[in-house]
């Protein structure tokens, strides 16, 4: 039976769709069969950060309709047991049938180890809908004041919904930033209030991957890619040190 990560985060700029899709083709290059769900309606960029916006892909309201299978979905040209759903474009998350969404989702379940729903930035429908179903739920947070804020709030919402497996990661950290300010992971930690999963070091090859059309996990092995393969051992249940 196959898990449904949500990746969530208080507010935009986080580089949350970079992390997912980091985590994503981490575990598919392990070995692990993953789909992976754009849930960002309207705003769609998951298949960017995984690199397969030139590709045509099914968007889960195409499979949750009963237009087409699920087996249909996008497959990854270099990570073969990574799928991927797009968002619908002009169809709102509020309206939205969330009995068909569980029922795709059940039967994910049963054709791969993770399922990953990118979840649109701040506490909207969208936010919801891909939090409603998941079993664990990794939110995403900058090192600014503003970001550690706004996912103190989400955790709030996320606990006012039941949600008790939720794990932080911090993104975009540099050691310098952190002197500067004098504050640390465990700052963050405390203001926002729940685990951390793991921490994320800011890295120029997240925006030099997307650029040349490359997942993150072929245009490096260092920096931001060897932490998300890090983080992808502990979604596992493995031990691995935390560092930048």
């Amino acid at each position: 039976m196959g898990e449904l990560i949500a990746v969530l985060s208080g507010k935009g700029g986080t580089g949350k769709t970079s992390v997912c899709a980091g985590l994503a083709t981490a575990l598919a290059q392990q070995g692990k069969k993953v789909l992976c769900i754009d849930c960002d309606v309207g705003l769609r960029n998951l298949d960017i950060a995984l690199a397969m916006d030139d590709m045509a892909a099914l968007s889960f309201l195409d499979v949750c309709s009963g237009a087409y299978r699920l087996e249909q979905a996008a497959r990854h040209p270099i990570y073969q047991q990574l799928h991927f759903l797009t968002a619908p474009i002009h169809c709102p998350a509020d309206q939205i049938d969330p009995n068909a969404f569980r029922d795709m989702l059940t039967a994910a379940r049963q054709h791969y180890h993770y399922i990953f729903l990118d979840a649109p930035a701040g506490i909207e429908a969208g936010f919801s809908l891909a939090a409603r179903f998941a079993d664990r739920i990794l939110l995403v947070t900058g090192t600014d004041p503003a970001a550690v804020r706004d996912a103190c709030r989400a955790t709030q919402v996320l606990e006012l919904m039941g949600k008790t497996n939720i794990r932080l990661i911090v993104n975009r950290v540099t050691e310098k930033m952190f002197a500067t300010m004098k504050l640390t992971v465990d700052d963050i930690m405390d203001k926002a209030g729940i685990p951390l999963l793991g921490i994320i070091p800011e890295d120029e090859n997240v925006v030099l991957a997307a650029a040349f059309q490359k997942p993150l996990l072929k245009q490096t092995k260092k920096g931001a890619a060897a932490a998300c393969r890090r983080i992808s051992l502990r979604l596992q249940g493995l031990q691995t040190p935390i560092s930048i």
